[in-house]
């Protein structure tokens, strides 16, 4: 428990207050199912940035990645290099052409509806297994989250965890499941914000505390010199191929999240998407330095160490140590942003993929937009409290339940959207083929211990995706096959600054 908590907990109310007062106002311009699920497409470039990076590096970049850069040191650049990296591609080869297909197949707002109407599912399986795979894979990934905020409010408060991780679904929840994505969004910009000034002031004043850069790195060598080798881990044992696969290797898993890929679809014009990627990478590089620094500086201050299963929470306690309880609040609120920008968005995508996937597709096809938008509502709550149920083990860490839902989704969803994208020969057989393939990929080798099976599942989950639907659309070929092959290339070729690419 810290010290002032009083003070602390006045902080933490002050932001609630903003971002519910954000809800209620998005709240009260969400009339029907896309401002509730895209915002009505209508996001500008600086909003779509922040919103993709903040709802993307969660609660785990104030917490799992400084506790990763505690434990193995620079064995951590591997990390953030990969998701640099996979910001930048992204942007740079989905986020354009995401935008505009996604609008040309009849307006779709969601990604299974977006798979579905690219690959005309009739039979409704297609769109049918990838909002399973979002549903399933999202109540881990949620459930990070909720991890995450029961480790805050039991480290600043001393509540009990159960209460905490109660206390962090219900403020979620609640701007959720009003504002919809507007909401989301636009806080989004604020908790964005906040992160950065986070993850800059906690290194800069600890590396000043300390007397600078080199005086830190000498203290780091007389403590463990293997923390600044890149190519160790803290005990000296070489990281090896496997090893640096597997951390480089989060990097491709940003084809495939889909509250990511939603701000592609929300953002107001393709033309915007240059000046929102430039922003967006500016931040996460800013952002992922800070984390990986945080961690570094806490080896030097922390004392005594912490240990193996506290160490997620070293941006909390360097917090606590460095700054007055006001200024405290407001940077340990910077946690509770990261939770809330990644929560809230997981949920809303939950709730489309059911509201939109599966009540209106399968059940009710003539239901109108008020029905749509309340049971948006009511699948936000119902997914909050199975990611809740997940949660309530104290001991799990936050990166290990990142790690397995990113994994899950860039390998089922990576794939079949990339190629969609770019490939006009791909087949709905094929899509439908390389999700299951990613998707099953991850779950079975996530069970495998030893030897290869030590590899980042995500990365033999790509692998094996994309060679199923390439197999797979190559062999079949029908007369359905042309015409989907024609109706991509007069969405390609319908916008007038497209790039020409091989069929």
């Amino acid at each position: 428990m810290t010290q002032h908590p009083a003070i602390i907990a006045l902080t933490f109310g002050v932001y609630f207050a903003i971002v519910l007062l954000i809800g209620w106002y998005a709240y009260q311009r969400t009339r029907d199912l896309s401002d509730f699920i895209l915002g009505g497409r209508k996001l500008r470039s600086g909003v779509a940035a922040l919103s993709a990076s903040a709802s993307d590096m969660s609660g785990w970049l104030l917490l799992g990645l400084p506790g990763l850069a505690y434990a193995a040191g620079l064995e951590s650049l591997w990390l953030a290099g990969g998701l640099l990296l996979g910001t930048w591609l992204n942007w740079r080869i989905v986020a354009r052409r995401l935008r505009i297909f996604s609008a040309a197949y009849d307006d779709a707002l969601t990604l299974p509806e977006y798979f579905g109407k690219r690959f005309d599912d009739r039979s409704g399986v297609l769109r049918g297994l990838a909002a399973f795979f979002i549903l399933a894979f999202f109540l881990i990934y949620t459930a990070s989250g909720l991890v995450a905020g029961g480790k805050l409010f039991e480290s600043v408060f001393g509540v009990d965890y159960v209460l905490s991780v109660s206390l962090a679904v219900l403020s979620i929840l609640i701007y959720t499941a009003f504002g919809g994505f507007l909401a989301v969004s636009w806080s989004d910009v604020l908790q964005g914000l906040l992160m950065a000034l986070a993850l800059v002031l906690v290194p800069v004043m600890g590396l000043e505390l300390i007397g600078g850069i080199e005086p830190a790195l000498n203290r780091i060598v007389e403590i463990n010199p293997n923390l600044l080798d890149p190519m160790t881990h803290d005990d000296g044992s070489p990281l090896g191929l496997i090893g640096i696969l597997s951390l480089a290797g989060w990097g491709l898993g940003y084809f495939g999240q889909p509250h990511i890929l939603a701000r592609f679809q929300a953002i107001a014009s393709h033309r915007q998407v240059g000046t929102a990627r430039r922003i967006a990478v500016t931040w996460v590089a800013i952002t992922l330095t800070g984390a990986v620094l945080t961690g570094m500086i806490g080896t030097l201050l922390i004392d005594p160490p912490l240990a193996d299963d506290a160490r997620e929470t070293v941006f909390i306690v360097l917090t606590n140590l460095l700054y007055h309880p006001l200024v405290a609040g407001i940077l340990l609120a910077a946690i509770l942003a990261a939770i809330m920008s990644t929560a809230d968005s997981q949920l809303l995508v939950c709730s489309s993929a059911f509201t939109e996937d599966v009540y209106r597709t399968l059940f009710r096809r003539s239901a109108s937009q008020s029905e749509l938008v309340m049971v948006g509502r009511i699948a936000v709550a119902f997914v909050a409290l199975g990611a809740f149920l997940i949660a309530l083990d104290p001991d799990t860490l936050v990166l290990d339940l990142v790690s397995y839902a990113w994994a899950g989704f860039g390998a089922a969803f990576g794939p079949a959207l990339v190629l969609s994208l770019y490939w006009s020969r791909m087949t709905n057989l094929g899509a439908l083929t390389g999700i299951l393939t990613g998707g099953l990929t991850v779950v079975i080798w996530k069970q495998m211990d030893g030897g290869i099976f030590d590899l980042f599942e995500l990365v033999p989950g790509m692998l094996f995706s994309t060679i199923a639907i390439v197999i797979v659309s190559r062999l079949d070929r029908t007369d359905r096959t042309d015409r989907l092959a024609k109706e991509f290339e007069r969405v390609r070729d319908s916008d007038p600054d497209a790039d020409p690419s091989p069929s």
